[in-house]
């Protein structure tokens, strides 16, 4: 079928998922992995839309996540949470006329609550910075490691969720004039910005102490069981240990190692390898498999065997997922081309 599309249309995308795994690889030219926290069936979705290399999207989550995330090389991205009480990035808790930024391949990590939606956009580090020396604009905060909390004047900050909430949600646009739009305001936001880093005396220190057992977890063939094998791990008390997880990642130590194990037994049996769900549960540290499954199908939602069923190859008919790639200058309806 031939379309008459408009020269400068940009390119929608509109995804949903019920797998943390699929939602995660779906957002273009991202880097992420998402463990789930939150118990219940899990419900996400993205609507992305690309003005040449810049990307413009809001994500929804219905569950807490952990998200850990890294952007693109030779961009940035700046993030506004709907909701400040409900997001931490690297441990650190939002005010409340703050926003996120992170520059390309710098790996961050946040922390979102149930029913959670993130205005995001990301823009090429070279442009942004083209247009701020063309329009006499000096720009602090680009590679700045300790601050990715922005404070801005409550108009600014308004103003630009305003424009990229309309973008989003707009029929066609001419990806032009809505870049354009999208740089002047940007250009604002690095005129007034000021970093926060206000943080507790103790932060940084508990930060190290979270991002070295979870290295441990991520890299090692078994987890530790006890919490006397994290704090050998934290080189921490176990008063310490207990107080990294809650001020960081708002959970107790305890509950991480066995998110993280579940999550870890939801990603194998989700992946392409042909590894059965006692062999995946088994290769966790989870023996027991009737208070395994009890557990995964309280944090999930659904029977381990559900998930290995549902992730097989087949005709299609139990596919969690489905992504529409709108064409060029069409509406949000059908008709629209499938991409996968």
């Amino acid at each position: 079928m031939h379309h008459d599309t408009p020269k400068n249309a940009p390119e929608r995308c509109a995804y949903e998922s019920d797998d943390v795994n699929e939602l995660a690889s779906n957002l273009t030219d991202w880097n992420q992995t998402y463990d789930q926290v939150g118990a219940g069936r899990f419900y996400g979705r993205i609507d992305e839309l690309r003005l040449g290399t810049m990307q413009v999207y809001r994500e929804h989550s219905s569950r807490t996540l952990h998200q850990q995330c890294m952007v693109r090389p030779n961009a940035i991205w700046f993030g506004i949470p709907a909701n400040r009480e409900k997001c931490r990035i690297n441990g650190q808790k939002l005010e409340r006329t703050d926003i996120l930024c992170r520059p390309g391949s710098q790996p961050f990590e946040l922390v979102t609550q149930d029913q959670f939606d993130m205005l995001g956009i990301v823009v090429g580090k070279h442009e942004l910075l083209g247009h701020a020396q063309a329009q006499g604009v000096a720009i602090r905060s680009l590679d700045m490691d300790n601050s990715p909390r922005l404070k801005l004047p409550l108009k600014t900050l308004q103003h630009l969720r305003y424009l990229m909430t309309r973008i989003v949600d707009a029929g066609p646009v001419d990806s032009h004039i809505h870049r354009d739009l999208l740089i002047m305001a940007l250009l604002e936001v690095m005129d007034v910005e000021k970093p926060n880093t206000s943080v507790a005396p103790s932060h940084n220190h508990r930060q190290n102490v979270v991002n070295k057992i979870r290295a441990y977890v991520e890299s090692a063939r078994e987890m530790p069981a006890t919490m006397a094998e994290l704090c050998e791990i934290g080189c921490v008390s176990r008063r310490t240990l207990q107080y990294s997880f809650e001020s960081i990642l708002g959970i107790s130590p305890s509950q991480f190692l066995r998110v993280s194990r579940l999550n870890r037994v939801k990603r194998m049996l989700s992946g392409p390898n042909t590894v059965s769900v006692s062999d995946a549960a088994a290769f966790n540290g989870f023996y027991h498999l009737s208070q395994f499954a009890s557990d995964y199908k309280h944090l999930f939602g659904e029977l381990p065997s559900h998930t290995k069923r549902d992730t097989q190859p087949d005709t299609g008919a139990n596919s969690t997922g489905f992504c529409l790639c709108l064409l060029p200058g069409t509406s949000p309806n059908p008709p629209a081309a499938s991409c996968h």
